[in-house]
């Protein structure tokens, strides 16, 4: 009688690593793999860049590793470690940023703080995140929820998790910004639940836990912020995109199944507020972003296993899908993604 896998869930990262790399070569064995090594070779590896990707988690422990030393696999794959942090915390945050270039940090209470990408020490992939929000001055409560580059151009769109949505220009958080800046009034929008960089001319996609999204103009977002999305019972948004008409958007749940939904075939509403409608069948929803076809996605779990591969593995989609395996897991669950523009 075969003996069945036991939960995994409490067990630490280095041993577990250990028992899949043994269960993988078990699979090879048995010619259960669907990648050969000679299909595997032909991936091309990235240049030396001055990019970097950083993996960070909400208590603020974050590290950077250029992105060249990531090298991508076939979508399915399980990923390699990445950030090493404490058992009790989780990556929750990717982003990229190039050298030289300043993070917008925002937090759980809707706050603005920056940081240049050099005050996170550089490491190797399977390397140790150290405090970046220690010096913040932040609330006991207050967890950081994303990092973007700041730009010299476009505006800021962020969805609050009530649904709430509010548009700022780039040139507030030029370099007189005050550490802490609020971007919107808490006490109306409540928790920041996700926030990013528009052009100021596209239209806004939404998604939510649930697998649902809307799409409008931004244009119709009035200077103080609009409720941007109508949400259901114990439905939370996740994501907030500028896309166009002939966008992707690349949707992942927390199984590691995801799809690139076509937004030709993802109609925009005339006004924001309203309930939305599906876009991927996933009731565990946890990320959504714009991508391109010669693009690279990175996804990274909540055991901090990161992976690499290129959007064009992921089939285009009008309608309602469950996706296909982008990442696979044991006892794991996806947390973030970033699209790396190459």
């Amino acid at each position: 009688m075969p003996i069945q896998r036991p939960e995994l869930n409490n067990v630490n990262p280095a041993i577990l690593s250990y028992i899949e790399s043994l269960e993988a070569e078990i699979d090879r064995l048995l010619g259960k793999t669907s990648v050969d090594a000679e299909e595997v070779e032909t991936i091309p590896p990235e240049m030396p860049t001055t990019i970097n990707i950083i993996t960070a988690t909400a208590e603020g422990f974050a590290k950077r590793t250029p992105r060249h030393h990531y090298s991508r696999q076939r979508r399915g794959g399980m990923g390699i470690f990445d950030l090493d942090v404490a058992d009790d915390q989780a990556p929750s945050i990717l982003a990229l940023a190039d050298q030289g270039q300043t993070l917008l940090l925002l937090t759980s209470l809707g706050r603005a703080f920056q940081i240049p990408l050099t005050a996170i020490p550089e490491t190797p992939i399977r390397g140790k995140g150290v405090s970046i929000t220690s010096k913040l001055n932040l609330a006991d409560d207050e967890k950081l929820v994303t990092m973007l580059p700041i730009q010299a151009q476009g505006y800021l769109a962020a969805i609050s998790l009530s649904g709430m949505v509010r548009l700022l220009r780039h040139h507030v958080f030029g370099e007189y910004m005050k550490p802490g800046m609020p971007i919107y009034d808490y006490r109306s929008f409540g928790p920041l639940a996700a926030a990013c960089w528009s052009p100021g001319e596209c239209d806004l996609f939404i998604a939510t836990r649930q697998g649902r999204a809307i799409r409008f103009a931004e244009k119709l977002v009035p200077p103080q912020g609009c409720l941007g999305i109508r949400l259901t019972d114990n439905d939370l948004p996740v994501a907030i995109a500028p896309v166009y008409e002939d966008s992707g958007v690349f949707i992942l749940g927390a199984d590691g199944r995801g799809t690139i939904r076509d937004m030709r075939g993802f109609n925009p509403n005339k006004a924001p507020g309203a309930g939305g409608k599906y876009a991927i069948a996933n009731d565990q929803l946890i990320a959504a972003a714009p991508v391109n076809p010669n693009d690279d996605i990175f996804i990274i779990s909540r055991l901090s296993k990161i992976i690499r591969f290129r959007a064009e593995e992921v089939p285009m989609k009008e309608g309602v899908v469950q996706g296909v395996n982008c990442m696979s897991f044991r006892a794991d669950s996806a947390a973030a993604i970033a699209i790396a523009a190459l």
